[in-house]
């Protein structure tokens, strides 16, 4: 057995093959029946002719499919790709395109969207299809997932020898552009953001030891974020390597009040959740109800919580833990999170420190950037520029340098003061500006546009936009906001919107953020 997610798997589920693994709406799987069914779509992957190494596309809703899709990858040495069901078509293109998909396997409801593209992607050459309930079709030549697990082999013992080596990515919107594809080793992520084998402690050192850090005692966690990002992958695979049960938020729209429900009757312990956006409506309904009495902890990752929210939380549930997680695509877990007046602080640990330009760790109270060693992503997918920028080895030792602006204090905790760019992370989905402007500027009315991140009591942040409109024309944000949805995903579309008469730029050309920045905000706040 290697560090290699599927061989993990399996060693969990041979240790406790009748526990309950996945909860996803009606579907209930033990961890036998999962495994069984994974392998079994792993060998359809096989036998549809796909090479050891092939990248799969995941394009679908939180259900247990997904799960069963993404051991299936790794079972057969294949590398499953998260795929966003907001984006557009442009957007799916590029993805699809970028991540040179073989194979994807898709909610029916996106069949004739990918469709429209298919003619454009060469090498996309299996389809499985997800029956949803809707009356979609398409003539993509899909096989209908049940029927190719229903006629694939559950054999075990003849999958390809595994490695530590094959490859775990992740497709992040990040910081600089069009999403980007972070690629792990299984053995890196296991260790940086899976937990290592035994979460909250020290990793584990042979493969093996996971299954002796079964608790006797099986505790429940659920994913409330969409499996399609970082945050609902790495809780999943903390749970499931753990031997505990894992519960998906599986309905399309989110529901404080189902929330509560699902919590009193699968005894969930541990809520995961994106920041404010998800933890503000949940409070909320705490007015009307008693919180779960199973509920011990609850913890955010992908956007920080906001002070006056962990107070709500600690009214009215004292006995729950309040956890904000600070990390990256790039970097893994760093830790918990405190949030004081300069920002976000954490601990420091062996791997994750502040260092300036030499390389150096900083002292106290010096301002440089966060960066963490041992266990680092390879590099960004088909981008070596910016692989060399963000992972840079030196002097024997590799590094992985988000952006991140950060300090160390006194107390040897660290400060993390904000990314460099210009990044808009609204409810854990991160949006980049100059995407937004181009699809702003392509509108008629439209002369020069910046985005920027204004405040948001409930998703942390909002897309607002500062519009120079050409001369004798103008728009609403309404307007505007319609038409960016036809070039991106609607939730990337300005909420709020800014007329100047004269746009301000450096004098090299690029937009003047801050001043956008304190516009906006300004603006908004009246």
């Amino acid at each position: 057995m290697a560090f290699q997610l599927a061989d993990l798997f399996e060693l969990v589920a041979d240790a406790a093959p009748d526990r309950v693994a996945l909860v996803a709406g009606e579907r209930r799987l033990t961890y036998a029946e999962l495994d069984n069914r994974s392998t079994r779509f792993a060998h359809h992957l096989l036998k549809s002719g796909l090479p050891i190494g092939a990248w799969v596309g995941i394009y679908a809703y939180n259900r247990a499919e997904w799960m069963e899709a993404m051991i299936g990858c790794y079972k057969a040495r294949m590398v499953p790709i998260n795929i966003n069901y907001r984006y557009v078509a442009e957007e799916l293109k590029y993805v699809f395109d970028n991540a040179d998909l073989a194979a994807v396997v898709y909610e029916a409801e996106f069949g004739p969207l990918i469709e429209s593209i298919r003619g454009e992607l060469p090498k996309l050459t299996t389809f499985l299809r997800l029956e949803d309930g809707t009356a979609a079709t398409d003539n993509l030549p899909a096989v209908d997932y049940e029927t190719a697990l229903a006629e694939a082999s559950d054999d075990r013992t003849d999958f390809p020898q595994r490695c530590p080596e094959d490859l775990y990515v992740l497709y992040t919107g990040g910081t600089t552009g069009m999403p980007k594809g972070v690629m792990w080793r299984h053995d890196g992520i296991f260790f940086a953001a899976m937990g290592g084998g035994n979460y909250g402690g020290p990793g584990i050192n042979e493969p093996e030891e996971i299954a002796d850090k079964i608790a006797a005692t099986q505790s429940c966690s659920m994913a409330l974020a969409p499996l399609m990002h970082g945050n609902a992958q790495w809780t999943s695979w903390v749970t499931l390597l753990g031997g505990n049960k894992l519960v998906l938020w599986s309905s399309r729209k989110f529901d404080p009040e189902l929330v509560w429900d699902l919590c009193d009757s699968e005894g969930i312990n541990t809520i995961s959740l994106v920041g404010d956006a998800m933890a503000r409506p949940l409070v909320d309904q705490l007015a009307h109800r008693e919180p779960p009495a199973s509920l011990f902890a609850l913890v955010s990752g992908g956007a920080i919580l906001s002070p006056s929210i962990k107070a709500q939380i600690n009214e009215r549930m004292p006995n729950v833990m309040v956890l904000d997680s600070f990390g990256a695509s790039e970097t893994g877990s760093n830790g918990a999170v405190d949030i004081t007046a300069k920002g976000p602080r954490f601990r420091m640990n062996e791997w994750t420190t502040v260092i300036d330009d030499a390389f150096e760790q900083c002292t106290p109270g010096v301002v440089g950037m966060l960066a963490r060693r041992g266990h680092v992503p390879l590099g960004y997918w088909k981008d070596e520029s910016k692989s060399a920028a963000t992972f840079i080895e030196h002097n024997g030792v590799r590094w992985a340098i988000p952006g991140d602006k950060a300090v160390i204090e006194d107390d040897g905790t660290i400060t993390v003061l904000g990314r460099g760019s210009q990044c808009i992370n609204s409810g854990g989905e991160k949006i980049f500006p100059e995407e937004v402007e181009a699809a702003l500027k392509s509108h008629p009315a439209v002369f020069d546009a910046t985005v920027v991140g204004v405040s948001d009591p409930r998703w942390g942040e909002h897309v607002s936009a500062v519009v120079q409109f050409r001369v004798g024309a103008v728009a609403s944000v309404e307007e505007l906001a319609a038409h960016c949805r036809e070039h991106i995903a609607g939730y990337k579309a300005p909420k709020t919107l800014t007329a100047v008469d004269l746009m301000v730029r450096s004098p090299s050309g690029k937009p003047d953020y801050r001043w956008a920045k304190e516009l906006a905000a300004s603006h908004h706040a009246q």
